[in-house]
This record gives C-alpha cells, sequence and structure tokens, in this order.
C-alpha cells in the first residue's frame, strides 16, 4: 500500500523487498523524504540499526520518460562508482519492476554532509576551504569530463556524440514552440543568431552531467566534494557546454541576472566565475574559446525553461518555479533572455 506520508512508496513491499537486495539490511524500516519537485525523488531509508541508505525513484506524476529513465540513472552511478574516481554514491540495488513501489527505483549509499544552495551554508567557511571547495567543483568536473566512456561502460549513453549544442538548440525550440502561450521576439531572435552561428566543437566529447554546480554535490568536512548527485541528464556531448552551464550557476555579488536568486557563490568569500574558468581550463586543457557563445546559450536555454514553466503555470500546472506569480516567472524569463542577448552583443 502507497504511503500518505511518504507518496511514491509502498513501504510494506519494501519492508520485504530492501533486505532480501541490499546486504546488512534489517527491517523495520523509516523512509523521509529529502528531495523532491520537478526532479526525481530521494528518500532517506533508515533500518533497524540505524543504518542509512538512500532510496531513488521517478516522481509520482512522471511524464517524461526520458527524463526519470531510473535504468539509464543507474547505469550511470554504478559504471562512475565500480570503473571511475568520480565520487558518487555507492550502487547498492537497482529494482526494474514497478509492481514494488509503483515504478523502476534504485538503491545507493546515503552520503552524509554539507550541500550548498544558499550563501547561509557557507558561512561558516574558512578562507582555505572556500578554495578547497572551488578547486574540487572544477577538478571533479573536468575528471569526468575526461572519462573513456567506452572503457567504463557508458559508450552507448548517447546516440549521437557530436552536435550537443545544435541539438539542444533544435530540442529547446521545439518544446517553447509545442507549449507557446504567448509572442516573445527575443527569443525567436536569440535563436536565430544562436542557430546561424553554432561554434565548432574544440574537443573531443565526453560525459556530461547536465546541470553540475554546488548544489547537486555534497562536500566533506575538508569542503572537497565527496559525491555528485542527480545523474539523470547526463549524456555524451561537448564538456565545454556542460561547462558553461555549470558556470551561470557561479554568479557573482552584483550580478545582473543571476541564474538563481540565492546563489551559494553570492558568499563574497567565494573566487569570482573568472577564476573559476581560468582553473577549468588549466585543469581540463580544453580550448575554451567557444565559451562567450555557450555563455549566452546556456542563458537562452534557461530562458526557454522558465518561459515553459510560465506556459505550464498558465495552464494550471504548479509546483518548483510554477508556483509563484505568473507575471513574476514571465518577467523572469524575460531576463534570461535579454541577458543571452546582451552576452551575445559582448562577445
Amino acid at each position: 500500500m502507497v504511503s500518505d506520508v511518504n507518496p511514491g512508496l509502498d513501504e510494506a513491499a519494501l519492508h520485504d523487498w530492501l533486505p532480501a537486495h541490499v546486504d546488512g539490511l534489517r527491517a523495520p524500516f523509516e523512509f523521509s523524504l529529502i528531495a523532491a519537485g520537478g526532479s526525481n525523488l530521494t528518500y532517506r531509508v533508515t533500518d533497524a540499526a540505524g543504518t542509512l541508505v538512500a532510496l531513488r525513484r521517478p516522481p509520482v506524476a512522471a511524464v517524461l520518460a526520458t527524463a526519470h529513465d531510473m535504468d539509464r540513472e543507474w547505469r550511470i552511478i554504478r559504471a562512475l562508482y565500480e570503473h571511475s574516481d568520480v565520487p558518487v554514491p555507492a550502487a547498492l540495488a537497482h529494482c526494474d519492476d514497478p509492481g514494488v513501489t509503483g515504478a523502476p527505483f534504485y538503491v545507493m549509499g546515503f552520503v552524509d554532509g554539507r550541500i550548498l544552495r544558499t550563501p547561509d551554508d557557507s558561512a561558516d567557511f574558512s578562507p582555505a576551504q572556500y578554495v578547497a571547495a572551488t578547486e574540487s567543483l572544477v577538478d571533479v568536473q573536468a575528471t569526468f569530463h575526461a572519462l573513456d566512456v567506452d572503457a567504463i561502460g557508458l559508450g552507448d549513453l548517447a546516440r549521437t556524440r557530436t552536435g550537443y549544442v545544435a541539438r539542444q538548440l533544435k530540442r529547446w525550440m521545439t518544446q517553447v514552440e509545442a507549449g507557446r502561450v504567448r509572442d516573445l521576439p527575443v527569443l525567436d531572435e536569440v535563436h536565430a543568431e544562436l542557430a546561424a552561428s553554432v561554434p565548432p566543437e574544440t574537443g573531443p566529447p565526453g560525459l556530461v552531467h547536465g546541470d553540475y554546480r554546488f548544489d547537486n554535490t555534497v562536500l566533506g568536512p575538508s569542503r572537497r566534494i565527496i559525491a555528485v548527485l542527480d545523474w539523470e541528464l547526463a549524456t555524451i556531448g561537448d564538456p565545454v557546454a556542460d561547462f558553461a552551464w555549470s558556470c551561470c550557476y557561479w554568479n557573482d555579488p552584483g550580478d545582473p541576472v543571476p541564474f538563481i536568486d540565492r546563489s551559494p557563490t553570492f558568499d563574497p568569500g567565494f573566487p569570482r566565475r573568472a577564476e573559476a574558468v581560468e582553473m577549468y581550463a588549466e585543469q581540463s586543457g580544453r580550448d575554451l574559446s567557444a565559451f562567450p557563445w555557450l555563455h549566452a546559450f546556456s542563458y537562452w536555454k534557461m530562458g526557454c525553461i522558465v518561459e515553459g514553466v510560465y506556459a505550464r503555470r498558465l495552464k494550471g500546472a504548479s509546483g518548483g518555479m510554477g508556483a509563484g506569480d505568473p507575471d513574476g516567472i514571465a518577467r523572469r524569463a524575460e531576463g534570461f533572455l535579454h541577458h543571452a542577448a546582451a552576452l551575445l552583443r559582448a562577445r
């Protein structure tokens, strides 16, 4: 029976399934939801002895199967855990039978540490810890970008390895057109300029996370990363484009159009974004000549995402950013798009 407290979990079924598939776990279990929203759901699971693991499953009302493919996400976590130095939670067990709790799910180790979501979360950092967190964020991304995806069993993660940004331009414009609720000339104008000026990829394709930032990592006591989370958008593509998207979350104090209102890097103890870019260039050895274009593209993409939220809000959907004032969401989308236009002019 699905729990009223933890939607998406059949707790009785899991009391039987977990001990049978995860070594060392003993019933009874306590479950608590620790991450929700439009992303996959993550639950903290505590067994009779106090052992912690995490269970991850799709949202209860998941619509896009490709965005919530638990088998795929499990494959990525397991490959990284078993065949790389990228810090990820331990891959413990996977269930592809929706009869257990309503959808496929997997179980991973619970990584206890610090997740930076706002400037307040790093208020107690020492100067050395700010540097450690920054260097670690950059180093880990450069590390997974450099992986041999064939050697770790992820060579089939994408049908096509090149043309990553061109495909995204087409995909996001298609989604905007499918749900368009208003004329937004700046969106179309920036898309046309981007489509006419896609830079060549300057290095080999690699494993890209799709939404890599402090909010999707766990820091240990040294303030270095001990786990990278939320691999649901990962694929094979252009690592520099992946890094450019991450950099949009690295907001400096005074940025005119921050990706998020309370970015962790608003804390003045962190190095500035330009320093993080230099770190990545040195660590990865990649050519960043396309970075200004990719920075503009990332803002256009975020504008499309927020415009989609606005469209769904007008049609009665809620959740995530859609829980806010529709006019405010619309203005936010416009802000991202106009900033993308300004970045294109300035490059």
